[in-house]
């Protein structure tokens, strides 16, 4: 059993002074009460850990080089494509180890990879068909953070239209057999891993098709995600093909339920947030991402008026910082809005802990209380970042960042110490740019 002193602790949406934990078998049993004489003290406020509810692992070997001159997503997704092709399973297991233990480093104890490179370039299958999926389980198990693997069904490049060229890594041909793949999937997984489902757009997966993606979530009572109106030309397309909106086609194909998360959900209409809210939906918004890409504003706040719940992701990673997301969905809505004070620092604090954890299939995770996984997150008080803000949620909401995280412990575990994140960025570079050279 192990014990921690924290100075200053959110613990049930408030702030408090030394705080008493105790941690056995990787929960928490005691929140509270006097500390035990060799409790390790963490000086600084401490947060529960935080859920990226959306990562492409794969993504993060681009920062530096799709932020060259000027563009649109779709000549972004051009140099993402030529990435997607020079991976395999022991590349892919190197890149994503370094990406998620710069994930732990940011205080991020649990991902959701939503994961569609599932084959061989030309779409032939590995000997395993899941060898790309089991590498990013072994990646977060070496890094030390949970994994929720939201398999993601991808089909064309387009209503009507075949996969073509690096496509075909993503396609299994159809829904019936990436049901087919996932259950193996879900029998060679267990643990601190959620396999759960994933829609990759509704440009991407035809009506019927979803139909039976969603009827396998349903079965498995797994989290559903789905890429949804982050490009207007996605939605035109759609109403071409479809006559409606893509909400309306996720509706319709019995995908917006309680447990469906909608990423991104840039362009909707008053009747899309309506129909989202209505069916509980949680609604993952990637601030640094959809800025990066040029993608637009979401409409956050008419979202959780309509009865959404909120959560956040790193995405492509063009920075990993879920401390920047949570002030980045208050800074744009700001900037749509003209006006400041929409989103409240322990409402962030939520969407970025507990919200994101749940929405991931991990509802024990999240919280400073007994019986919860033991996941905390250090931040230090006196950087030139948070000198002067004191212990408070404003402070980690709207003042700190990812390298003022000091400490994180993922399940009772050490995962993270200051003292390593040199080491992390140098792994990062080197696994980096041996992928480009030798590609």
């Amino acid at each position: 059993m192990t014990s921690y002193l924290l100075e200053h602790a959110w613990v049930d949406g408030e702030v408090r002074a030394d705080v008493h934990v105790a941690v056995a078998d990787g929960r928490f049993t005691v929140v509270g009460g006097e500390p035990w004489p060799r409790a390790e003290r963490l000086p600084g406020l401490t947060i529960p850990g935080l859920a990226n509810c959306h990562s492409h692992a794969f993504h993060r070997a681009l920062r530096g080089r799709t932020q060259r001159g000027a563009g649109t997503f779709w000549t972004w997704r051009e140099q993402m494509y030529d990435l997607a092709g020079r991976l395999d399973p022991d590349s892919y297991l190197e890149l994503a180890t370094a990406v998620y233990r710069e994930m732990a480093a940011a205080g991020i104890t649990t991902v959701g990879e939503f994961h569609y490179l599932h084959h061989q370039p030309g779409g032939t299958a590995y000997d395993d068909p899941n060898a790309m999926g089991l590498a990013l389980v072994e990646a977060a198990a070496r890094a030390g953070v949970r994994i929720a693997l939201l398999d993601t069904c991808y089909l064309t490049a387009g209503p009507g239209r075949p996969p073509e060229g690096v496509q075909m890594r993503f396609s299994d041909g159809s829904a019936a057999a990436w049901q087919e793949r996932t259950d193996e999937l879900s029998s060679d997984v267990g643990g601190d891993v959620v396999v759960g489902a994933a829609i990759h757009s509704v440009r991407a997966v035809p009506l019927d098709e979803m139909r039976l993606v969603a009827e396998w979530a349903d079965r498995f009572e797994t989290p559903l995600h789905v890429h949804l109106s982050e490009q207007v030309a996605e939605n035109q397309e759609c109403l071409d093909v479809y006559g409606r909106t893509p909400t309306e086609v996720l509706s319709e194909a019995a995908a917006l339920t309680d447990r469906t998360t909608v990423v991104h959900a840039t362009h909707l209409t008053d009747l899309d947030v309506a129909r989202i809210g209505d069916a509980g939906c949680w609604s993952c918004f990637c601030p640094t991402t959809e800025r990066d890409l040029g993608d637009g504003i979401g409409p956050s706040r008419s979202l959780k008026a309509a009865g959404s719940r909120i959560t956040l992701g790193s995405d492509s990673h063009a920075v990993v910082d879920l401390l920047e997301e949570m002030r980045a969905l208050e800074m744009d809505e700001r900037l749509a809005q003209r006006s400041r004070g929409h989103w409240s620092a322990p409402e962030l604090l939520r969407a970025a802990t507990f919200d994101g954890h749940a929405s991931l299939g991990f509802p024990d995770a999240g919280r400073i209380a007994v019986g919860q996984r033991a996941d905390l997150v250090t931040l230090a008080l006196t950087t030139p970042r948070t000198a002067g803000g004191g212990p408070t949620p404003e402070t980690a909401a709207f003042a700190a960042t990812a390298a003022d995280v000091t400490h994180v412990v993922a399940g009772g575990r050490v995962v993270h110490r200051a003292e390593e994140t040199v080491e992390v960025g140098a792994e990062l570079d080197k696994v980096i740019r041996r992928l480009w050279r030798d590609s």
